[in-house]
């Protein structure tokens, strides 16, 4: 037996009955996240690219654009609705390596269970056990991928996979070739996610490519299904390790309630946890801007990422840990907004980004799970006080906990900033949190389109 065979077996034997009512929540809340991001990607430039090569090669009109008034082909739908949550860097994160697991399986579910008329329960299913299967799989290439230089999109891509999978009925012998399918179905150099707006196309890819796989092996094609576990295979390529792991234990904990983070902020969730460490030391001291003389990040997994500083633009910013550690003292928060050319060009946000610095010799990190740890920052001032607060895990992480209220807000601040009229948000919103009562993902669909003509 294979590992992806293992994988099948379990998706394709466990119903929506089977799962703990947290699974759906937390489904419910990436949904959610999901479109908030996607609605403040939406005329993000690489978003309006793709937008308008998929709407020139449009086919059969069987999932809807999200604020838009058009349909597309159900992976093209999915490819285009990643690309848009991506591009806005809003969207949610998997803890253990930053792979961006809710987006995948939010994007292709819906635009699949559009077309074939599933239910609101039906894309929860989907989604938790799309999210189960590639959370596992990026846990064994932890830290490996990351080091020969391959995004997550190589392990978001079986979210897709198997999330439309189960929303296409697959036999396990067709969900072992979907999932052996997707592992060879797509690359993506983290290089190129972390300075350009190559982070969205992966997602875009992997959306697609994912859903592609499902779709070929529920008619009957097939691939290597030792793919991932053989000699010069998946993981092998990618550096994985733990490999016994990946299909132990299924269904005695769930990754998307464990592991999955919403962001509550925008840009690389690396440093969401290093950003609140900054606002609640500025917060606790006091502390004026202008009276800062050091600011001192102290986070093993942060040294690799360099001192970026001043950014221009939105990728530069979202990738900016030394950019939100001065915004965060500055404002004494790190919101929406700062991802705007106004707040990069702050002057107070500027002048202390130069007072920002790396501790030489930060504490050893305890495991190969860099982003579980957060780290600390020490704020001294010119009058020889120092404040200094730590910060391991960022508010709308799995181990502190979701709430809401926080989602909600979220949803409310992006969602408007599609266009879309209030009463569509707050219907829209209201239907996600009964979304297992949906009878038909049209119905929810139908509340995010908006005419653009010509758009």
């Amino acid at each position: 037996m294979s590992i992806a065979s293992d994988l099948a077996r379990f998706v394709t034997s466990t119903a929506a009955g089977d799962l703990p009512p947290l699974t759906f929540e937390r489904a419910k809340m990436s949904l959610a996240s999901t479109i908030a991001s996607a609605a403040m990607g939406f005329n993000i430039p690489s978003t309006r690219a793709i937008r308008s090569i998929e709407k020139e090669n449009a086919g059969a009109a069987q999932a809807t654009i999200w604020f838009d008034g058009g349909k597309l082909p159900v992976a093209s739908a999915a490819r285009l609705n990643a690309v848009a949550s991506d591009a806005a860097a809003s969207d949610d994160s998997d803890m253990r390596s930053i792979a961006h697991i809710g987006t995948i399986v939010s994007t292709a579910s819906i635009a699949m269970a559009e077309k074939l008329g599933r239910t609101g329960e039906d894309v929860l299913c989907a989604m938790v056990l799309g999210y189960e299967v590639a959370g596992r799989i990026d846990e064994a290439l932890t830290p490996g991928r990351m080091q020969r230089g391959f995004h997550g999109s190589v392990s978001t891509v079986f979210g897709a996979a198997v999330a439309t999978g189960k929303l296409l009925e697959l036999s396990a012998t067709q969900m072992t070739h979907a999932i052996a399918l997707a592992a060879t179905s797509i690359g993506g150099l983290a290089i190129a996610a972390d300075t350009s707006c190559a982070r969205e196309y992966h997602a875009g890819l992997s959306a697609m490519l994912g859903t592609h796989a499902a779709l070929a092996a529920s008619r009957g094609y097939t691939s290597e299904e030792n793919a991932l576990e053989a000699p010069r295979g998946f993981f092998q390529a990618l550096g994985g390790q733990a490999i016994e792991e990946v299909s132990a234990g299924l269904g005695d904990s769930w990754d998307i309630v464990t592991d999955m983070a919403i962001k509550l902020m925008p840009g690389g969730h690396p440093f969401h946890a290093i950003a609140e460490a900054a606002l609640n030391a500025a917060i606790a001291g006091n502390v004026e801007p202008g009276e800062v003389e050091k600011i001192t990040i102290s986070a093993a997994q942060l040294r690799d990422w360099g001192a970026k500083s001043h950014p221009g633009n939105l990728i530069d910013a979202a990738h900016s840990v030394v950019y939100f550690v001065a915004a965060a003292v500055a404002d004494r928060r790190f919101d929406w907004e700062h991802m705007t050319e106004a707040k990069m060009s702050d002057p107070v946000i500027t002048a202390l980004q130069d007072k920002v610095v790396f501790d030489p010799n930060p504490a050893p990190l305890p495991d190969r799970f860099t982003h579980h740890h957060g780290g600390t920052v020490t704020i001294r001032t010119r009058s020889g006080a120092s404040f200094t607060h730590t910060c391991k895990a960022p508010r709308g992480s799995g181990s502190r906990g979701i709430e809401w209220e926080d989602v909600d807000g979220k949803y409310r601040r992006l969602v408007i900033l599609s266009a879309l009229e209030g009463s569509k948000v707050a219907a829209s919103l209201e239907m996600i949190h009964g979304f297992e009562q949906l009878g038909a993902v049209a119905e929810f669909t139908h509340l995010l389109q908006f005419d653009r003509t010509g758009a």
